[in-house]
């Protein structure tokens, strides 16, 4: 449990800054003037290349959803969607941590009982083991030959 909600916890860590940067893209191009020349701008396709491209002024923006699914949003909506999407990846991002500080510490817990019932059960083998040397030695200095 502890891992995949770790795991789930880093997923959201990614998406969060890209959420957050397309929102920003969003109401840059909210802001523009109506009149405003083309934006000259460079697009990320990789980690290392780029492509250069003018924006003219637009009302509607595609959004990736995810599964190879783009759509096409005005841009009033699509801030309104990235919003939303922001803020529940922040609540979720908290609810994680959350679970991860309470399994971590039921994790403890755990392995705090494990030690009391394996030193209890130390305890138990050594008083047997005593009982029974006593009975030994008694039963065999009482005997007939001593």
């Amino acid at each position: 449990m502890e891992s995949n909600t770790q795991k789930r916890a880093l997923g959201l860590n990614d998406k969060l800054p890209d959420i957050s940067k397309t929102l920003d893209t969003v109401r840059f191009l909210k802001s523009r003037k109506e009149d405003g020349e083309p934006l000259e701008s460079f697009f990320e396709l990789n980690d290392t290349l780029y492509a250069k491209a003018e924006v003219p002024r637009t009302e509607e923006v595609y959004l990736w959803l995810g599964a190879n699914i783009m759509l096409s949003y005005p841009l009033t909506e699509a801030e309104t969607l990235l919003q939303s999407k922001y803020e529940a990846a922040k609540s979720s991002l908290a609810n994680c941590e959350e679970d991860l500080d309470f399994l971590r510490e039921q994790i403890t817990t755990m392995e705090v009982a494990t030690a009391r019932v394996y030193n209890w059960d130390v305890n138990e083998r050594r008083k047997e083991k005593s009982k029974g040397d006593g009975a030994a030695n008694g039963g065999s200095k009482n005997g007939p030959d001593g």
